[in-house]
């Protein structure tokens, strides 16, 4: 069965002292998860096992993401993490110090329901 995106939502995190990749990734998956509130599930009578979540973690060095301990702050449906080269680290010139900068992006999708429903007139 084919999928629908329903669901796009962008949010940043960062760590500014520790150079800790994931904890600024999973700042970053919980700032895009309080742009949302998704009242289709209830309303539609769809599970929320039907979703599938993609998020992309965009950082400096993708290695230093623990992607299933990202994963695993996804409240909802099915969830798979990749990190990928993006993000932004900022050097303190007065310390050598690295803040890292880190953006994520989730995507929820769910099964075409578009047969189920018919527009009247």
């Amino acid at each position: 069965m084919s999928e629908k995106r329903i669901i796009l939502e962008m949010g940043t995190g960062n760590d500014l002292y520790g150079q800790d990749y994931t904890k600024a990734a999973r700042r970053a998956v919980q700032d895009a998860l309080h742009h949302s509130s998704i009242t289709l599930f209830s309303k539609l009578g769809i599970d929320h096992s039907e979703m599938r979540v993609d998020v992309t973690i965009a950082v400096q060095d993708p290695a230093q993401v623990d992607c299933d301990l990202v994963a695993q702050d996804l409240p909802r449906g099915r969830a798979t993490v990749r990190a990928v080269k993006g993000g932004l680290n900022v050097t303190d010139p007065a310390s050598d110090g690295v803040h890292v900068v880190v953006t994520a992006a989730i995507e929820a999708w769910l099964p075409d329901q578009s047969a189920s429903y018919k527009l009247s007139s």
